[in-house]
């Protein structure tokens, strides 16, 4: 068994695949660890389905399990096809549902599930902050700048509403985007449903359109549309290296 190290958008993955479904919370407990592992946001477990192109099994550093993780689905969808799993354009089972992605070289574009609005005008600090479930739960604020992200804060309603924290601005005509994962419990380079989540609202106040380039703290610029009603993803996903590990998983 083989397993790869992925990089999309600035989030980091350890993927690999297996027929046997267990827990594997420890495992990636162990290998997402920056430290004393290889080091990673999460790791990502692909496993045959008779429906589906596959499903996935998507943990957090700290072993947690996630319904969904948007830029996760895209380097999933980029080793599913590197590893002759699937053809380019497929389709796969996760925790939130089922994801359409499209692989194009390096160009990995796929859905997310249909974006809810749980709640809006929550208010904390001099901030106005929207819940919105784009397969996971993210609290959403718009400010003038990115530059400053109060982590602290952010800790404080990630406990509060069991949720990722999110704070974004639209300047040039690009949304910027700084997240605060739980599961890692703090800030990532990136997030792809943290983004999208951001891109609803922004699109729902009409501060963009149906289109726009979202700029994560890490730099690496993703393309999010609204077609047909759902949200899309589209950017660069990166193979880093793979490796045979000692002993079975």
């Amino acid at each position: 068994m083989t397993f790869a190290k992925y990089s999309a958008s600035g989030n980091d993955f350890i993927i690999f695949h297996t027929f046997v479904k267990k827990d594997r919370s420890s495992l990636a407990r162990k290998l997402c660890h920056r430290q004393e592992g290889i080091g990673a946001d999460g790791m990502i477990v692909l496993l045959p389905h008779e429906t589906y192109d596959f499903e996935w099994q998507f943990y957090n550093t700290d072993g947690s399990v996630a319904a969904m993780c948007g830029n996760g689905s895209r380097a999933a969808a980029h080793y599913a096809a590197t590893e002759g799993l699937a053809d380019d354009k497929m389709r796969f089972l996760t925790g939130a549902g089922v994801i359409k992605a499209e692989v194009n070289g390096d160009i990995v574009k796929s859905g997310l599930t249909s974006p809810v609005l749980k709640a809006k005008k929550i208010e904390k600090g001099d901030k106005e902050w929207w819940l919105v479930d784009t397969g996971v739960p993210h609290l959403v604020a718009f400010v003038d700048s990115v530059e400053v992200f109060d982590k602290k804060e952010a800790k404080e309603l990630r406990d509060r509403f069991d949720a990722n924290v999110n704070i974004a601005c639209v300047d040039g005509g690009e949304l910027y985007v700084r997240t605060y994962e739980r599961g890692v419990e703090d800030e990532t380079l990136a997030c792809g449903t943290g983004m999208a989540a951001a891109f609803f609202r922004a699109n729902m106040e009409g501060r963009t359109g149906d289109f726009i380039t979202v700029v994560p703290k890490g730099g690496e610029k993703l393309e999010i549309a609204k077609e047909d009603g759902a949200l899309t993803l589209k950017g660069e996903v990166r193979r880093i290296f793979e490796a045979v590990p000692e002993g079975r998983f």
